[in-house]
């Protein structure tokens, strides 16, 4: 019998390692499938997009917001694998009358790692989750030395449009800005994903750095040239979306990229 809390501090019992998964997370089915656990998945969400070739072989369950339920009843799940931000609280509650619902809560690069430590032990794949470890603190490592004499610049991330929204505190998205030495100037807000209003982003931070990202809105050059118009002198730059939202193993092809930024705004 095992018995392990989740990142939300749920307690589980299980009296075998999980065989069935249902993963409603995009990043998470790819951290899932990088451990080893392909045979193991047997529901995702039409977000699920990595490996590809998943989308063929597994049952598409809904979306990260919106699920089938009975769909997920039907694939008889030991497990099921949400996360706080990417899932309703309503989901969570609802598809516990079908089985465990190991809920993540990822907001900075330890809980990253605790994470697919977590995942490690769960499924029995404990030397698969410390590769994936050793190999995302040895890339963290790597790209802190590189940014170490980087300059650093104020940012804005935006993520959404009507209305327009960016990325605040306590987001995974802050935690990395901050480590690639991007300053972000909405930091302060209380809300994590805050509205702002384009014609105070100026008094609100003046961002050297306009962050314009590729979802969950996929921004494109009118909406650079909308928000450019109440922006100084600040550079647009876009950036690909899961690089800097994905957790998980996923995060290990983010330090490459976030190296080609710094190249790109220099």
């Amino acid at each position: 019998m095992i018995v392990l809390k989740d990142q939300i501090g749920q307690e589980h019992t299980f009296t075998s390692r999980p065989k069935r998964i249902v993963s409603l997370v995009p990043s998470q089915t790819e951290t899932l499938f990088d451990l080893g656990l392909e045979d193991e998945i047997v529901g995702i969400t039409k977000f699920c997009v990595h490996p590809y070739h998943l989308k063929v072989t597994k049952t598409n369950v809904g979306g990260t917001k919106k699920v089938h339920k009975e769909k997920i009843r039907l694939l008889e799940p030991d497990i099921i694998i949400c996360n706080k931000e990417e899932n309703t609280l309503e989901i969570v509650e609802s598809l516990k009358e079908i089985c465990p619902v190991w809920v993540t809560d990822v907001i900075t690069l330890e809980d990253n790692l605790k994470m697919i430590e977590d995942f490690g032990v769960l499924f029995n794949k404990r030397t698969e989750s410390r590769k994936w470890i050793d190999k995302l603190r040895f890339a963290q490592k790597d790209f802190m030395s590189f940014v170490s004499d980087k300059p650093s610049y104020t940012a804005a991330y935006f993520i959404w449009r009507e209305p327009f929204m960016v990325a605040g505190k306590d987001t995974f998205i802050n935690e990395l800005m901050t480590l690639c030495k991007f300053e972000n100037v909405y930091a302060n807000r209380e809300e994590r994903y805050p509205e702002i209003e384009l014609r105070k982003i100026r008094i609100q931070g003046d961002p050297e750095l306009v962050f314009l990202s590729s979802e969950p809105f996929p921004f494109k050059e009118e909406h650079a040239f909308e928000i450019g118009r109440f922006t100084h002198h600040g550079k647009t730059v876009f950036v690909d979306g899961e690089m800097f939202s994905w957790h998980g193993t996923h995060l290990f092809r983010a330090f490459d990229y976030f190296k080609q930024i710094h190249e790109r705004i220099e």
